[in-house]
C-alpha cells in the first residue's frame, strides 16, 4: 500500500523547538493571554482529531484529513509567511506579536507544532487507508494494478491528462518558468548509465473537474480500487518523453506554498478592479515560503529546484509520495455507508415556497440557522423581490458566493426587470478575489451599480435591504446574517440569519448603506451596532454593566458563540468581568488567546470548542441584563480587526420566540460532551466528558430540534 511517509520539517537550529520544549514554551506556562498562532495550531489539531474519531463515518475521517491539509496550507501561506517578515526586519528591538512573544519564539513553536501535527497526520492517513482495505476500498500505485487497469490508465491518461501537460524541461543554464502555488508538480529525471548524464523536466498535475485526482479503476465486484492521477502519469512517463534516450526515468512531486499576502497599490488612475487583479498577479507571484517534496527525489534534483527557487535548507519540508493532500476533502463517494448519513435542510415552519415570503416577514421576524434550514429560503426571498412589482430596490453586500451563484442569478434578474440593484462587494475576501472580480463583471453588464470595498476597511457584514411601494409610502425588508450569501457552503456552515421588518432596525440597515455609498457621511445607528465606529464601545458597556450588577450582589452573566476571540483590549475586559464575579460561558471554534479558569484572573470564565461535521461559524451574544436578556447575532467575531479594521454588523433580537430559540442553541452546544473540547489548557484539546451525563451531540440534536419544532407546528 502507498501511503504518505513522515514529514519532516527541515529547519535550522535557530528556528526548532522539539515537542517537549514547545509544550514548556507555551501549554505549561502560566500564560494571561495566548498566542494567536500557536492558538490556531490547536484549533486545527481538533480538526485532526475528527479524521482520528473512529465514531465518525471512515470516508468523512479521510476528508478531515483533507480540510486539515488545506488549513495548515492557508496557514503557512498567510500566518507563517507573515511572521516571516517580521523576523527579517532589522534593528534593534526584539521584533515581537501583539501578544508581547518574541517573534523567532513563535517561530520555532509554529514550525515544531506543524511538523509533529504533520506526523499524527501521516500516521492517521495510514490506518484510514488500512481500515478502507477492510471495506474493500483500496488506493493503489502505478507498480499495483494489473494489465487491465494498466491498459485503461493509458487510455485515460491519452484522452484526459495528455491534452493539458506541458511538460517543462530544466537545465542548469536556463531560467525555470513561474511555478504557482496552486498547482502540484511532478520533478522528472531522466538518466542514462553509459554516459552518466540526466535530464530533469517539470510537469504541472492537472487537478480539474475534468481530471480529479482520484481516478476510479475498473475493478471487480465487490472492490473499488482508485488511483492517484499522480500515477496515472508516472505510469505513462514514457509516453510523454519517448523522444529521449535514458535508461531510468523517476518522477517525485512536490509543491511550493507562496507569500500569500496581496498588496493593493495607492495609484489613484486606477479602478479598484484594476488594483486587485495586479494584486492578485503580484500574489501569484509571492515569495516561496515553503517547498514541500518527496523525500525520496535524488538530491541532485532537489538541489536543482531549490537554486532555481533561491531557497534554503529551511524553506524546504521532506514528505512522502503524495502531497497538496487538500484534495481528500473532494474524495469520490466510493460506499454511502462509509458517509454521513444525509440530512436533508428543513424548512422553517412559517415558510411556504408556494406563498409570498415578503408577506410573512411584513407578520413576524423569521429566524434561519443554516444547515438545519434550508437555504432556498433567502434565495426565494430574493427572487420574489426580483419580480414583485412593488419592489423598487434592492442592496445587498456580498464577500463570498457560490461558483455559479443563484444569488448573483437573482440580482442579475432584479436589474432585468428594472429594480433599482446596489451591491456592495468586498473584493478582498481572502483566495476568492478572483471569483469576487468575475462577480463584478456580470453585475456591472446588466447595469447593477457595484460599488467595490475600501483598501483600510473590508466590507465583512451580511446584509439585505429591499424597498416596497406599499399604501402610498415605502416599506423595508431588512436581513441581517452571520454567513456568507452562499447556497454552497451554506449545507455546512453553522450560520444564522434574522428577516425582519422591524422600523428601527430596517433604518439602521437602511443607514449602513448610504453611509457604504457615501463613506463621508458617519451615521449613528440605535439599534445595530457597526464596527468600527460603534461596536466595540457598545459591547464594552454592556460588559461594564455585567461588572457593576454583580458587584451590587445582582445575578450577572455573558454566553457568547464566535469563531476566534484574540483581541487583547475585549480580553483584559472579559478577566476584570470575571474577577467581579460574572459567569462567562465562551463557546469559540477557532483560536481563543483567553486563559480560562485561571486563578485569580478568569475563574468565573469557561470555554469550549466544537469541531464537528458542520462548521461553527455562527456569532452570538447574551447579556443578562438583570433578567432583561439582551440577545445579538453578528458577523463579526472579537477580534482585532472585525472590531477596528472591519465593517460588521450585530442585530439585536426583539422577539421574544427568536431569543428564545437562541438561547437553546447556545445551551444544546454547551450541554455538548460528544464534540466539544475543553479550552482550559490551550493544545490539550480534551473532550468535554462530564460524569454520568448522557451523551449530547449538539449538531444532531439541533436537528432535531428544529425537526420537532415543525412536527409540533404542523400537528396543530
Amino acid at each position: 500500500m502507498s501511503g504518505i511517509s513522515l514529514f519532516i520539517c527541515i529547519i535550522p537550529d535557530g528556528l526548532y523547538l522539539t515537542r517537549r520544549e514547545t509544550q514548556k514554551a507555551m501549554w505549561e506556562k502560566n500564560v494571561q493571554i495566548y498566542n494567536r498562532e500557536v492558538s490556531w495550531l490547536a484549533f486545527n489539531d481538533r480538526v485532526l482529531q475528527e479524521a482520528q474519531d473512529i465514531t465518525v463515518p471512515l470516508i468523512q475521517r479521510l476528508r478531515f484529513l483533507g480540510i486539515f491539509s488545506n488549513n495548515q496550507d492557508e496557514f503557512i501561506k498567510v500566518r507563517v509567511a507573515n511572521l516571516m517578515r517580521l523576523s527579517r526586519i532589522r534593528g534593534d528591538k526584539i521584533q515581537k506579536t501583539m501578544e508581547g512573544f518574541p517573534v523567532i519564539e513563535i517561530l520555532k513553536q509554529v514550525n515544531s507544532h506543524m511538523a509533529y501535527s504533520q506526523r499524527i497526520f501521516s500516521r492517521v492517513y495510514t490506518e484510514i487507508l488500512e481500515e478502507m482495505e477492510s471495506h474493500h476500498i483500496y488506493i493503489l500505485n502505478e507498480q499495483q494494478i494489473n494489465n487491465r487497469q494498466r491498459d485503461f490508465c493509458r487510455e485515460y491518461f491519452t484522452r484526459e491528462v495528455s491534452p493539458w501537460l506541458v511538460p517543462l524541461m530544466v537545465r542548469k543554464s536556463t531560467q525555470l518558468p513561474f511555478l504557482t502555488d496552486n498547482d502540484l508538480y511532478l520533478a522528472v529525471r531522466m538518466s542514462l548509465s553509459t554516459r552518466n548524464s540526466h535530464k530533469y523536466a517539470l510537469i504541472r498535475i492537472p487537478v480539474s473537474r475534468a481530471t480529479p485526482r482520484f481516478v476510479e479503476l475498473p475493478s471487480v465486484a465487490g472492490r473499488k480500487e482508485l488511483i492517484f492521477l499522480d500515477d496515472v502519469i508516472r505510469l505513462c512517463l514514457n509516453e510523454i518523453f519517448f523522444m529521449f534516450n535514458y535508461d531510468e526515468i523517476t518522477a517525485h512531486t512536490f509543491q511550493i506554498i507562496r507569500d500569500a499576502q496581496l498588496t493593493v497599490d495607492d495609484d489613484i488612475s486606477k479602478s479598484i478592479i484594476e488594483k486587485v487583479e495586479q494584486g492578485l498577479e503580484g500574489r501569484l507571484h509571492g515569495d516561496p515560503v515553503r517547498l514541500i517534496y518527496d523525500s525520496g527525489m535524488p538530491p541532485d534534483l532537489l538541489e536543482l529546484i531549490m537554486g532555481k527557487l533561491k531557497l534554503r535548507k529551511y524553506d524546504i519540508m521532506g514528505g512522502g509520495r503524495y502531497h497538496m493532500m487538500k484534495h481528500l476533502m473532494k474524495f469520490p463517494v466510493v460506499d454511502r455507508s462509509l458517509e454521513y448519513e444525509e440530512h436533508t435542510p428543513l424548512p422553517h415552519p412559517s415558510l411556504n415556497r408556494l406563498s409570498s415570503i415578503l408577506r410573512v416577514i411584513r407578520e413576524k421576524d423569521i429566524f434561519l440557522n443554516y444547515p438545519y434550514h434550508t437555504f432556498d429560503h433567502l434565495i426565494d426571498f430574493l427572487r420574489e423581490a426580483a419580480i414583485d412589482p412593488k419592489v423598487t430596490t434592492i442592496c445587498i453586500t456580498l464577500y463570498r458566493t457560490a461558483e455559479r451563484s443563484r444569488v448573483i442569478n437573482a440580482l442579475i434578474n432584479a436589474a432585468e426587470n428594472g429594480k433599482q440593484v446596489i451591491v456592495l462587494e468586498e473584493l478582498m475576501a481572502r483566495f476568492d478575489e478572483e471569483q469576487n472580480v468575475e462577480n463584478s463583471d456580470l453585475l456591472q453588464k446588466v447595469g447593477i451599480r457595484v460599488i467595490h470595498g475600501f483598501k483600510a476597511l473590508k466590507v465583512h457584514c451580511k446584509l439585505i435591504y429591499v424597498e416596497r411601494r406599499e399604501k402610498g409610502h415605502c416599506r423595508g425588508y431588512a436581513y441581517i446574517g452571520t454567513g456568507n450569501f452562499n447556497e454552497t457552503t451554506a449545507r455546512i456552515y453553522g450560520d444564522f440569519g434574522l428577516f425582519t421588518t422591524h422600523e428601527q432596525i430596517v433604518h439602521d440597515v437602511r443607514g449602513v448603506f448610504d453611509f457604504l455609498q457615501n463613506t463621508h457621511k458617519h451615521l449613528l445607528y440605535r439599534h445595530l451596532l457597526v464596527s468600527p465606529y460603534y461596536m466595540r464601545s457598545r459591547i464594552e458597556k454592556m460588559i461594564e454593566r455585567e461588572i457593576k450588577n454583580s458587584r451590587k450582589g445582582k445575578k450577572a452573566s455573558i454566553c457568547a458563540k464566535f469563531n476566534g476571540l484574540t483581541d487583547v483590549r475585549m480580553i483584559r475586559l472579559l478577566y476584570k468581568a470575571s474577577q467581579a464575579g460574572v459567569e462567562i460561558r465562551l463557546i469559540i471554534r477557532g483560536a481563543c488567546c483567553l486563559h480560562p479558569q485561571m486563578q485569580g484572573l478568569s475563574d468565573h470564565i469557561r470555554a469550549i470548542s466544537i469541531v464537528d461535521r458542520y462548521l461553527e461559524h455562527a456569532r452570538l451574544m447574551i447579556f443578562h441584563n438583570d433578567g432583561e436578556e439582551q440577545t445579538y447575532i453578528t458577523s463579526g467575531d472579537w477580534m482585532t480587526r472585525n472590531l477596528d479594521n472591519r465593517i460588521e454588523v450585530a442585530v439585536p433580537i426583539y422577539d421574544p420566540e427568536i431569543r428564545h430559540t437562541i438561547r437553546d442553541i447556545f445551551e444544546i452546544q454547551w450541554a455538548d460532551n460528544v464534540k466539544a473540547r475543553d479550552l482550559t489548557l490551550l493544545g490539550s484539546n480534551a473532550y468535554v466528558k462530564p460524569e454520568g451525563e448522557p451523551p449530547c451531540h449538539s449538531q444532531i440534536e439541533l436537528y432535531e430540534y428544529y425537526k420537532q419544532n415543525i412536527e409540533v407546528i404542523y400537528a396543530h
